[in-house]
């Protein structure tokens, strides 16, 4: 089983539902079986590198609220963080373009470091409160992510490499239709759309497994009489003596 993820990496739903979809791996009895690749998506490509405003003021104007009436949306978006082990310091966010950091988990992936990058990423800004827009912050992140410094810069750098990869996804989020995250292709044939909670991931897990993987029927060649030769229910059948 393969489930594809696009996600961005300045979304909180995007580390929530991240979090709830392992959670129901783990739980999940085939799990060995089934592959997560994490694909990009950009909210908003057109962001600054500093936008000159905290994370409270972006969504009071996007949304047309109050910064009062945003920070207590964040609080809640705060609330369910924690219900999956999660903080989001909201106060301390450097909310900026998520195009290099894009790239840059594409160039993990190709050293077979795509979950720890993404996984440090997410952390370092919902958490760590770093800006994941800067070469340095990037190539520390890739460092401890087990990737080589000097190879990471190179990529940064070079605003070409992996370029292609990154709007790859995105032209295929546009195929299907995708236009919030994060958003779960399984299979390429299911979808789950948003930070659905654990046991709708555990449900779909189950469901499209027993689909693709039908337990197999067997043909009756037992002929007649076969219902008085075996035991069920606790009763066995025994043929009268001749």
């Amino acid at each position: 089983m393969k489930i594809e993820v696009w996600s961005d990496f300045v979304c909180p739903f995007c580390y929530i539902g991240k979090r709830r979809l392992e959670q129901a791996l783990e739980a999940f009895p085939h799990k060995e079986n089934v592959e997560v690749e994490f694909k990009s998506f950009e909210l908003d490509p057109n962001s600054a590198f500093n936008t000159g405003q905290n994370i409270h003021e972006m969504l009071a104007k996007k949304y047309g609220m109050s910064v009062e009436q945003a920070k207590q949306a964040n609080v809640g978006v705060g609330q369910q963080a924690e219900s999956v082990g999660l903080t989001f310091n909201f106060d301390d966010m450097k909310p900026t373009n998520t195009f290099d950091a894009h790239r840059l988990a594409k160039f993990a992936e190709t050293k077979g470091q795509e979950k720890a990058m993404t996984e440090n990423l997410l952390h370092a800004y919902f958490t760590e409160s770093k800006h994941v827009g800067e070469v340095d912050t990037l190539a520390d992140l890739a460092e401890a992510s087990g990737l080589d410094r000097d190879e990471a810069l190179v990529v940064l750098n070079d605003k070409n490499a992996f370029a292609t990869d990154v709007r790859q996804d995105e032209s295929i989020a546009q195929q299907y239709g995708i236009t919030g995250v994060p958003y779960f292709v399984i299979n390429q044939k299911y979808a789950i759309s948003g930070a659905q909670p654990k046991e709708t991931f555990e449900s779909a897990l189950k469901q499209v497994w027993e689909e693709e993987n039908p337990a197999p029927k067997l043909q009756d060649l037992s002929g007649s009489g076969a219902e008085d030769a075996f035991c069920a229910d606790g009763n066995c059948a025994v043929p009268p003596k001749k």
